[in-house]
Order: structure tokens, then C-alpha cells, then sequence
């Protein structure tokens, strides 16, 4: 919950890319999100949970590949990774632990999309549950 701005979570994600059709094979193909529409000729937009995720043509003000890092909750990181890698993703690093926190684990891979942007897969361990 925010503080008095209304602030309740994120919704949106925008991500310039350099060519939009091979971006949305990757986010659609290689890493599964949904894709929702297309708002053509420069606008894709897909789900990941409950955010979405526009994918926009690159300009001067907003180059491809200078993005945030994006970072997508998934239930095994060592088989999301795995999947990302075997549909064609790129490696940037695999599968660490990041820190331990008191109730879970944080563990991180990192891949690239196909303009270099960063993308996190981040899962949660927690004590007990299978991996």
C-alpha cells in the first residue's frame, strides 16, 4: 500500500526494442508470457501475472537495449532458465543464490532479450517446499 499517492502496485512494464516482431517471439516463444495485443504498428503488450508488459518500438529519446532490468517470478529458476536457454534464449548468468532471508532463499538467473535488455527469472525458496 502507498503512502497517500494511491500507489498499489505495478501494472505496467515498457521495454523499447529495435525490432518489434523479433521481440515479441522472444517474450511470447522463448520466455511464455501471453500476448494480449497489438497496437500496430510499434505497441505489442503481454501478461506476465497480473503486469503487463508493452513491448515499444525504439526512438532516439528511448534507444533499444537501455532498459530496466525486468524481473519475472517463477516457480524453479534452475528449469525456467533451462526452458529459456532451449528455445533460445541467451545466457548471461545462470542460476545463484542471492541472499537468505529469513523465511526464503532469493535465487537469480539472468538472460538477454534480443536487444541485450536484461531480464532477472528470480524464484523464492522457502524451507520445505520441493524445488
Amino acid at each position: 500500500m502507498s503512502d497517500g499517492t494511491g500507489i498499489s502496485g505495478v501494472r505496467q512494464i515498457a521495454v523499447s526494442v529495435s525490432d518489434l516482431d523479433a521481440a515479441l517471439t522472444f517474450y511470447r516463444d522463448t520466455l511464455g508470457l501471453t500476448f494480449l495485443f497489438a497496437a500496430e504498428p510499434s505497441l505489442a503488450f503481454l501478461a506476465a501475472g497480473d503486469v503487463r508488459l508493452m513491448l515499444t518500438a525504439a526512438t532516439d529519446e528511448h534507444p533499444a537495449g537501455t532498459s530496466s532490468v525486468v524481473y519475472f517470478s517463477v516457480a524453479d529458476v534452475d528449469t525456467a532458465y533451462d526452458t529459456v536457454l532451449a528455445r533460445g534464449g541467451t545466457s548471461e548468468r545462470g542460476p545463484r543464490l542471492t541472499a537468505r532471508m529469513p523465511d526464503h532463499e532469493l535465487w537469480i538467473a539472468f538472460v538477454r532479450d534480443p536487444d541485450r535488455n536484461l531480464i532477472g527469472l528470480m524464484e523464492e525458496r522457502r524451507p520445505g517446499e520441493p524445488q
